[in-house]
């Protein structure tokens, strides 16, 4: 039987549980999938129980230990009741990955207050609701790692402004919540993926679908980052290797916001991948993007 090939030792998180948010898809797929078969018991949440109950029986067939809960996270009553039935189940709460995060393509001038209210609410209340019960319920007396996912917005977000200021608000939330709990113990820290190739790509609408093979242009290493590579950052900064590192927010995107306009990188095949999920899989216009080797990265 195949199984997830991590950089980090197969007992780093024994023991250990840890909530992912989003975890039936993507970045929250790939990172459930690595934090179990370091030892993790994975409480994956998300809002469609169908995704959760594949990526559960996937992470199981592997020999790794999953359950999980359907929850919006918009939705403050059921955040306190998901978080209170987990701390019930298992006893403790040692990490959370607030993964879960939407938006969709717009102009600010069309965004009415539905979508705006819609995508801060998931990309930024959310998120905050999730680490605050998380914190009050267990951690704030025993200690924990929090890693939130935001984005690459140091230039703005132009297309997508709701879901960029409530990435920014999450970074700043981010360092407040170092500061405030760390007296407990508590770690908090954010990850800024750049661009991702995922299968959540093929969901894309076509105009959108059409610049991403140009994407790989305006990156230094010339080619979209994997869900693995996003995965093994967060393993990091859970990890007691990290324990001196508390509000900061670490980009995982090629330099792409570094790259200047007043020069040309010429295009190269020299950046190699880290290719760890032996899960993953995405739309088939992404592999020569990104490197990959697909005899590796498709296999079941």
């Amino acid at each position: 039987m195949s199984r997830y090939a991590s950089v980090f030792r197969d007992d780093l998180f024994a023991g250990q549980i840890i909530i992912v948010t989003g975890g039936g898809s993507g970045i929250g797929r790939c990172t459930a999938h690595e934090l179990a078969s370091l030892g993790a018991h994975v409480v994956l949440i998300g809002r469609k129980l169908e995704k959760l109950e594949v990526v559960a029986s996937e992470i199981i067939e592997d020999d790794g230990s999953a359950t999980f809960h359907t929850c919006d996270i918009r939705d403050e009553d059921r955040v306190i009741e998901v978080v209170e039935a987990i701390r019930q189940q298992h006893e403790r709460i040692d990490g959370l990955v607030n993964n879960a995060g939407g938006q969709f393509p717009s102009p600010l001038a069309m965004i009415n207050k539905k979508g705006w209210d819609a995508v801060v609410g998931t990309n930024l209340t959310g998120g905050f609701l999730m680490a605050r019960e998380v914190y009050n319920q267990w951690m704030n007396d025993n200690g924990g790692a929090i890693v939130n996912i935001v984005a690459d917005m140091w230039r703005g977000m132009p297309g997508m402004g709701h879901s960029g200021a409530a990435r920014a608000g999450m970074i700043n939330f981010t360092q407040t919540a170092a500061v405030e709990w760390a007296a407990s113990g508590v770690r908090v820290n954010a990850i800024a993926p750049g661009w991702i190739a995922s299968s959540g790509m093929d969901t894309y609408p076509d105009f959108i679908k059409a610049t991403i093979p140009n994407l790989r242009d305006h990156v230094p290493l010339k080619r979209l980052g994997l869900e693995d590579e996003v995965s093994a950052t967060i393993a990091f900064l859970l990890s007691p290797a990290a324990a001196f590192i508390s509000g900061e927010t670490i980009k995982v995107d090629g330099a792409a916001p570094l790259y200047p306009a007043t020069i040309e990188i010429p295009a190269h095949d020299n950046s190699k991948p880290y290719q760890g999920f032996h899960r993953a899989s995405f739309p088939d216009f992404l592999v020569e993007l990104t490197n990959v080797d697909t005899g590796d990265s498709d296999e079941s």
